[in-house]
């Protein structure tokens, strides 16, 4: 049975449930389970804090993972990431008052303070700067109001908080980070079941990503049309009772649908609809 562990909560618990259920997995109904076996599906389920799961992970004690690209840095244990999942997407950026520091370089011989000491120390030793880190768990921007360091690396989405509290960010982001699917560094690449719970997870993403378009359109258009909408392969044809004129079927992007449904019509494409995809395999 694949044992995989799952957030137990914050912003990566509901997405990544939701993502399961998604693929056809069982889930938890109550916040307070904390194992739940899915017998059909040959997999148990264990809902843990989402920084020690790398560290479950990378013991071997339980198959796969998933966390934050950020935890599994920071935690620095022997795990890999295998799968991004395209959720709890944020970025990390340095920030210090305005004016005093413009770059990287602007660091050495500074302290930093951060919640994610692990990512902070790699990212400064790979630039080879000689910095001070220091640990603080939440609201790190009062760090140097108080004079604790020069320096916070902090995560930032709008950067409206940084500039209430008199900073701004500077330099290149330290790292964007998302949702991902872990395992122990090196074990079970082949693993026939961890392989398909990957497909299943692919399969949710491509759905997510894509809907199925129709429509019909005169068979001199087709061409155009098949340029408009190419699918994952090619496009499905079939031609209709009216002469002349041809259905077609085909995945396309869902962000692009409504400029690809105005430009099929402009061709004289008719009959134009999207469906929404609940699950595939490519």
């Amino acid at each position: 049975m694949l044992r995989i562990a799952v957030p137990n909560k914050g912003s990566l618990s509901g997405p990544a449930s939701a993502m399961l259920h998604e693929a056809g997995y069982q889930q938890r109904k109550e916040s307070k389970e904390l194992v739940l076996v899915d017998p059909e599906n040959e997999v148990e389920f264990f809902y843990l804090r989402p920084r020690d799961i790398a560290i479950y992970v990378s013991s071997g004690k339980l198959d796969i993972g998933i966390t934050g690209r950020d935890l599994l840095i920071d935690s620095g244990a022997n795990a890999e990431e295998i799968l991004p999942l395209g959720f709890a997407r944020s970025t990390f950026r340095f920030a210090a008052k305005p004016g005093t520091a413009q770059g990287i370089d602007d660091l050495a011989g500074r302290t930093v303070a951060t919640s994610y000491e692990g990512i902070v120390a790699k990212h400064l030793a790979d630039s080879g700067i000689d910095a001070s880190v220091i640990h603080l768990d939440g609201a790190v921007e009062t760090a140097i109001e108080l004079g604790v360091a020069q320096v916070i690396a902090d995560v930032v989405e709008t950067g409206t908080s940084l500039r209430n509290a008199g900073l701004e960010v500077f330099g290149e982001p330290i790292m964007k980070s998302e949702a991902v699917v872990i395992r122990r560094t090196g074990a079970g690449a082949d693993d026939p079941k961890v392989q398909q719970f990957l497909r299943r997870l692919q399969g949710v993403l491509v759905a997510r990503t894509y809907v199925m378009m129709d429509y019909d359109c005169r068979a001199e258009h087709l061409e155009q049309a098949v340029a408009l909408t190419p699918g994952l392969e090619s496009p499905t044809i079939s031609p209709l009772h009216n002469e002349g004129w041809v259905a077609v079927r085909s995945m396309v992007p869902t962000k692009d649908a409504q400029r690809v449904m105005d430009d099929l019509y402009a061709i004289g494409a008719r009959a134009i609809l999207t469906t929404a995809i609940h699950a595939c395999r490519l």
